[in-house]
């Protein structure tokens, strides 16, 4: 199962780096783009990184992670949104560079990938607190409600780290246009939230006393 789980993770990964890679250099016509190059490796050293760890400590974590097959027809069309948002900025980022459409500061770009990689740090550590997360909205076998650490302060920490994470991209890419398509992703994010903490309360016990313990979703004091 190991070896298998590490071909279809290396075989993922691959696709994502030659994906990426050509969503953004293709339209910015010249693989000359330091921008491209400093999103593609804040993006993919510590998704490797994290990879391998996964899949020596915790394989059956990694194989969720690895599994994005949405069954809720809603959740579904959210991740549809989100990949449309990914394509138009991740184009538009090059094309930018391409035409010479303003391009942000060194300042902002450097903000924005000290902020990217703490993401990453946040995104690791709701990883280690809750082992149950996939990438789909399921309930699995003798799954519990987690309520302390960073579950403690937001019902959705990982969400927390993703809008952190993918706010930042288009400014390390430079992009304010970009940037502006990338802003659907909160209105995407809620839409996922809203739908998701309705099957939970549903289908997992104890998760209605959970909302009513910890009162903020996404954002501590805001929403």
């Amino acid at each position: 199962m190991t070896k298998k789980l590490f071909f279809d993770a290396i075989v993922k990964f691959l696709i994502g780096v030659i994906l990426v890679g050509t969503l953004i250099f293709l339209p910015a016509g010249t693989v000359l783009f330091f921008n491209g190059w400093l999103f593609m490796g804040v993006l993919f050293v510590p998704m490797f990184i994290a990879g391998i760890v996964m899949l020596i400590i915790n394989p059956e974590l990694l194989k969720k992670r690895l599994n994005a097959k949405e069954k809720e027809k809603e959740q579904g069309t959210v991740v549809k949104l989100s990949g449309l948002m990914f394509l138009a900025g991740f184009v538009v980022a090059g094309l930018g560079f391409r035409f010479n459409w303003y391009m942000l500061p060194r300042f902002a770009v450097i903000i924005a990938t000290v902020v990217f990689l703490l993401s990453y740090v946040l995104y690791a550590e709701v990883l280690r607190e809750n082992t149950y997360l996939s990438r789909t909205i399921e309930v699995q076998e003798n799954q519990k409600v987690i309520d302390n650490g960073l579950y403690g302060i937001v019902r959705h920490p990982m969400y927390s780290a993703t809008l952190l994470l993918f706010l930042s991209i288009p400014i390390i890419l430079g992009s304010v246009y970009s940037f502006i398509i990338f802003l659907a992703y909160p209105f995407i994010i809620v839409k996922r939230i809203k739908s998701e903490e309705k099957f939970l309360e549903k289908e997992l016990v104890g998760y209605s006393e959970y909302k009513k313990k910890v009162k903020f979703r996404l954002i501590p004091f805001v929403w």
